[in-house]
């Protein structure tokens, strides 16, 4: 797929807060291998892999059919038990395969966006979020990076990728992280700030139909033009569908900036959300070599309550 497709297909890292509340999740290398690998159940914490597929189900029926990230297996390809610390701030490695239909660990994967695969993790209120990209062991198709938890919860792990010959997939697990936690109910917002940036987001998204978002990046009233290239474009946006996280790509719309370019303050997307409600959205700059990621809450409209 290139940049410029209206559609792209992964997302971007937490680094600031939703409201007063929400943030990273650090990641911190580890100081020893993993001592304890989490298992992880699915989507609904229950064990049961029917869930995600009747998630799935329910909105073909509602015409969002197109929907990732509610299952942990489709079109042959499933994602395995995710091995991870078991606790917060247990240095370790979080691990994963993906297996095709025969059981087989895949290990021959197609470049998107400068990278074989994308990981995206979050808890499941919505915050620590991460994107990150793990490194393929192409022996054993292990999947693995230094990992550490700085809060308990439970957690959605999505593996976006392309596998060779096949079309892209977003696969999810749940990881369990052993503490208390109080949950953060995410509130409204279409103003981030975030090392001394602010970013804005204009636009409404209506249920059912492309609707175009306009994100502003500014630094002290001025906008700021030094956006950097940053996995092929010059922002990426992911929305989670509140409720089942469902997972919904976006991508900036144009051309994919050449090496060198800068660009800025503005970045236009198109996206498509399959249902009203509450979605989550994180966008990923990157200045000066540095990726931050503003988060965003917005309530997607109904066709028919559209202003």
């Amino acid at each position: 797929m290139n940049a410029g497709g209206r559609l792209g297909v992964y997302g971007a890292g937490l680094v600031v807060a939703f409201g007063a509340a929400f943030g990273l999740a650090a990641l911190v290398a580890p100081e020893r291998p993993a001592e304890a690998g989490q298992e992880s159940s699915e989507m609904n914490g229950h064990g049961h892999d029917e869930a995600p597929e009747t998630a799935a189900h329910d909105d073909a029926a509602h015409g969002g059919a197109d929907l990732k990230g509610l299952s942990l297996s489709a079109a042959g390809y499933t994602l395995s038990e995710v091995e991870a610390p078991a606790s917060v701030s247990e240095a370790g490695t979080l691990a994963f395969r993906i297996l095709d239909d025969h059981g087989d660990p895949v290990t021959e994967y197609v470049t998107e966006h400068d990278k074989d695969l994308h990981l995206i993790v979050v808890r499941s209120d919505g915050s620590r979020f991460q994107h990150v990209h793990p490194v393929l062991d192409v022996k054993t198709g292990v999947w693995s990076l230094p990992w550490q938890w700085t809060d308990a919860g439970s957690y959605r792990v999505y593996a976006d990728f392309t596998a060779e010959g096949a079309d892209g997939l977003t696969l999810t697990r749940t990881v369990e992280v052993a503490g208390s936690y109080a949950a953060i109910v995410p509130q409204s917002a279409t103003t981030a700030q975030v090392d001394g940036y602010t970013v804005s987001l204009e636009g409404e998204i209506v249920a059912g139909s492309a609707s175009e978002l306009t994100l502003s990046v500014s630094r002290d009233g001025q906008p700021v033009t030094t956006l950097e290239p940053y996995l092929g474009a010059f922002g990426h946006l992911v929305a989670l569908r509140q409720g089942d996280l469902a997972y919904l790509h976006v991508h900036p719309e144009g051309a994919e900036p050449a090496d060198g370019e800068t660009g800025g303050p503005d970045i236009a997307f198109v996206a498509q959300a399959p249902t009203a409600g509450r979605y989550l959205l994180y966008l990923d700059f990157q200045i000066d070599g540095q990726v931050r990621t503003a988060p965003f809450v917005v309530d997607a409209a109904s066709a028919a309550h559209a202003h």
